[in-house]
């Protein structure tokens, strides 16, 4: 099983991470993220306001892992549906 078809889980709500196609022209080296899309992750929920807040903008971030590093950090996103579409099912290839 190769790194990005381990199975993580969210430290925010402890869902799996889907796997999430890396869009083009980034500096991410691996062809796939994993990324928390349960939309009730505290992550996700709480980030709503807190952007609002400091940043004075209608986005929110989820919580995003790079297999290939291990970092981890926020993606951001500016709705619910946000990224969605790059969502790799497990029986596709990235």
């Amino acid at each position: 099983m190769t790194k990005d078809k381990e199975k993580h889980t969210c430290p925010h709500c402890g869902d799996e991470l889907k796997r999430y196609r890396t869009p083009a022209h980034t500096t991410w080296g691996g062809a796939i993220q994993l990324i928390c899309f349960n939309d009730e992750c505290s992550y996700y929920v709480e980030g709503w306001e807190y952007m609002r807040e400091t940043q004075q903008v209608k986005s929110s971030y989820r919580f995003r892992l790079d297999p290939a590093t291990g970092a981890t950090g926020p993606m951001p996103v500016w709705s619910k549906h946000a990224l969605k579409d790059d969502i790799v099912e497990d029986d596709a290839e990235a």
